[in-house]
């Protein structure tokens, strides 16, 4: 009986050993940890922009006729005064010819009538009609002077032609709605694009200076991505903000300035303008140690018991896509997580492994070590 009562009790402690043992805590892991301190970088908001020449000027006819010459070609870089179209002008000549007739008649009856006047064998009245005669011949050859030279024309400017919808044999005049091309000045290039209320404030507020005016002029350069996503490669400069902000979409319209010395740049053209906010003492993390939850970004830190705790932040993205700005949610020695992010369980407690804030926010530093 008291070998059954010994069998049982040691089974009774084996099976309690047993237990203890399955519910033995779990090894606390190790993950790489950083601890938060102030950095430095540049922010770029984009804009979608529309880009123009310093002058788009539609040229048109002023003179009634058909086109009887083109001189140029679409895209072609004209200078001012070039000609680029020339207008049939045969029934002008003639007229021209007629009216250059009466003139001479017209003066040969002045002349004539000069000495009689003189002499008193006839009145002034008769000179002076012949006068007026005069006068208004030569204002009929000289009108008709000027449509024939109008039915040349020249650019007004230098630049660079655009379409030529129209061919030799059209007819053309002042009412014509369609323009006979566009000669587009683009040695400078502006920029036109929209800044939200918000943005405009964040822009104004970051730049150097007391007056508007005045942080305008000492605001950054500005980048240009074209629209086949490479970046032109001169900067261009923020010129003037509207005065006050649409009523409808409340935003202000912004033009900016690109030099254009090679002609890369065309009116009509798109793009993506990039307006650089340097930012000190800003709290920057990777983009790798936070998680999307239920639309919040989150990020794990290690807090003084070394248990990992869930911190929701507000951020913004840095120009490459590996970092964030943090405006909220951290502080300056928050320790965070930068390895075991989205695997890790809050409340879970880990043997942080501290790794150089420098080598992730700067990683050349660590090549250079």
């Amino acid at each position: 009986m008291k070998k059954i009562s010994l069998s049982i009790i040691s089974l009774v402690f084996l099976v309690a050993c047993g237990k203890k043992e399955e519910q033995k805590a779990p090894p606390i892991m190790p993950y790489k940890v950083v601890e938060i301190a102030a950095s430095n970088t540049t922010l770029l908001a984009e804009y979608p922009t529309t880009l123009e020449g310093v002058t788009d000027i539609d040229i048109r006819a002023k003179v009634d006729g058909y086109i009887e010459k083109i001189y140029v070609k679409e895209g072609q870089e004209v200078k001012k005064g070039q000609l680029l179209f020339k207008l049939e002008t045969q029934t002008a000549n003639q007229e021209a010819q007629a009216a250059k007739a009466k003139v001479a008649a017209a003066q040969v009856e002045v002349n004539r009538l000069k000495p009689l006047v003189e002499r008193n064998i006839i009145s002034d009245v008769q000179l002076e009609t012949a006068k007026a005669n005069l006068a208004s011949a030569k204002s009929t050859y000289q009108g008709i002077i000027e449509k024939i030279n109008y039915a040349s024309i020249k650019s007004p400017v230098s630049g660079i032609v655009g379409t030529l919808p129209l061919r030799v044999g059209s007819y053309v005049s002042s009412q014509t709605a369609e323009p006979l091309t566009r000669i587009s000045d683009i040695s400078t290039i502006y920029a036109y694009f929209s800044v939200n209320e918000k943005k405009q404030l964040d822009i104004m507020m970051n730049a150097e200076g007391k007056t508007f005016q005045e942080k305008i002029s000492k605001m950054p350069m500005v980048n240009l991505i074209l629209s086949n996503g490479m970046e032109y490669e001169q900067k261009g400069k923020i010129e003037t903000f509207s005065g006050q902000a649409n009523t409808q979409t409340g935003s202000f319209n912004v033009r900016a300035r690109f030099p254009n010395t090679n002609k890369l740049l065309r009116s009509g053209g798109t793009g993506t303008i990039q307006i650089p906010t340097n930012l000190k003492d800003v709290i920057l993390i990777p983009q790798n140690a936070t998680m999307e939850l239920q639309d919040k970004r989150i990020v794990l830190i290690a807090d003084k018991e070394n248990k990992v705790k869930a911190i929701p932040v507000e951020v913004r993205a840095v120009p490459g896509g590996q970092f964030f700005v943090v405006d909220k949610g951290l502080n300056i020695k928050d320790k965070i997580l930068i390895e075991g992010v989205g695997i890790v369980a809050e409340g879970t407690e880990i043997k942080p492994q501290l790794v150089s804030y420098a080598t992730i926010i700067n990683p050349e530093t660590k090549a250079i070590n």
